[in-house]
């Protein structure tokens, strides 16, 4: 690991020396995740891109499920290579790391952060850069 992976504990997300509270998986952290089962598959993920809406952020931010939701979770989506780009059937979705519901209520298997700490940590994130869940 290096100071420039995103590294999620089981009380928080670390980055660049600092600590950001975070929200996993309702089915907790997983070593065998399945299509469904809520959880966050433990390992070490590449980011592969990062989607935003452009209609509601400034486009400096870089750059199968619906992203184009009424609420401002998926605004800006950072993506992980989870089950990508050869899906596997049966392995889940693809794992994101988008906005928050609010702190403490979990995702489908995502990392949930506050909106003014992803859009901290987007600009930021390197080509080296990987999700490590722990």
């Amino acid at each position: 690991m290096t100071p420039c992976d995103l590294i999620v504990t089981p009380t928080h997300l670390r980055f660049l020396g600092r600590r950001f509270p975070c929200t996993r998986g309702k089915g907790g952290i997983s070593d065998r995740k399945q299509e469904g089962d809520g959880a966050t598959p433990r390992g070490q993920h590449r980011l592969v891109g990062m989607l935003y809406r452009p209609d509601r952020l400034a486009k400096h931010l870089y750059s199968h499920e619906r992203l184009d939701r009424a609420d401002p979770l998926y605004d800006l989506v950072i993506v992980t290579d989870w089950n990508w780009p050869y899906a596997v059937k049966g392995r889940g979705s693809a794992i994101f790391i988008h906005q928050w519901r609010r702190a403490g209520y979990p995702t489908e298997g995502c990392i949930g952060l506050r909106r003014t700490d992803l859009h901290w940590i987007a600009p930021r994130i390197r080509h080296h850069t990987r999700l490590v869940v722990l």
